[in-house]
């Protein structure tokens, strides 16, 4: 079977962090003295935490993609990927039920990742996946918490790209009463770990702000920067 580069690099991720776990764990039953309380409370604290990150994106943009997950996630260590996106074989995609097609999102692609990040290019408005795992990562309800919503613009398109609808709904410039966040690239791991935080604790303090009422896309829109349908 065909295995992306990101593909690839996800399954690697996991593979380290299953084999660090197996470390940590040996290097404690090997320890012949117990570690000092204090000691090892001031070891947790002072670790990064990574959360889990969902990545929505047009795979027209992998190449960029897959960079940055490559700087951000496995050198930096700024934040855990997890599963990559709708693809069309997906036998669900077929189904009139949205929340059925909401649920296996959520169980397939997003599953326990706390912020979505979206990695915005120059077509990726047009994409109905896309706007589904928005509307999938914005969900609320008995018994389901929304993830928090960041947009980051890739290298290539600057400062500035078009915003998916769902995500517009959710973003304005003066950044009042709305739930997302909007960047250009990253230029630091800080600075990218702290919109990461700021999206996670969002949601809580701004999730009276979603906006996720419109219906699903039933399907690609034209692209407004190459005026067809991807």
């Amino acid at each position: 079977m065909y295995e992306s580069p990101l593909e690839k690099l996800l399954r690697e991720t996991r593979a380290r962090e299953e084999a660090n776990n197996l470390a940590r764990l040996a290097s404690l039953l090997s320890r012949k003295k117990p570690q000092n309380p204090l000691a090892a409370f001031l070891s947790r604290t002072t670790e990064k935490e990574r959360r889990k990150v969902f990545l929505p994106y047009y795979h027209g943009d992998e190449d960029e993609v897959n960079a940055f997950v490559s700087k951000w996630a496995d050198q930096e260590k700024v934040f855990i990927p997890k599963a990559l996106g709708i693809s069309d074989e997906d036998d669900f995609i077929y189904s009139d039920k949205p929340e059925y097609v909401m649920t296996q999102i959520r169980k397939k692609y997003l599953q326990d990742s706390t912020v979505t990040m979206v990695l915005i290019g120059s077509c990726t408005h047009s994409r109905r996946y896309v706007d589904w795992e928005i509307k999938t990562s914005l969900r609320q309800g008995e018994g389901y918490t929304p993830n928090g919503l960041i947009g980051i613009v890739l290298p290539s398109q600057g400062n500035r790209a078009i915003l998916p609808q769902r995500f517009k709904d959710n973003w304005n410039k003066e950044l009042k009463n709305c739930y997302a966040r909007y960047y250009s690239a990253p230029n630091s791991a800080d600075q990218l770990r702290g919109w990461i935080e700021d999206a996670f604790n969002a949601r809580l303090s701004r999730a009276k702000y979603i906006v996720n009422t419109s219906d699903m896309m039933k399907y690609n829109s034209v692209c407004k920067i190459c005026d067809i349908t991807h």
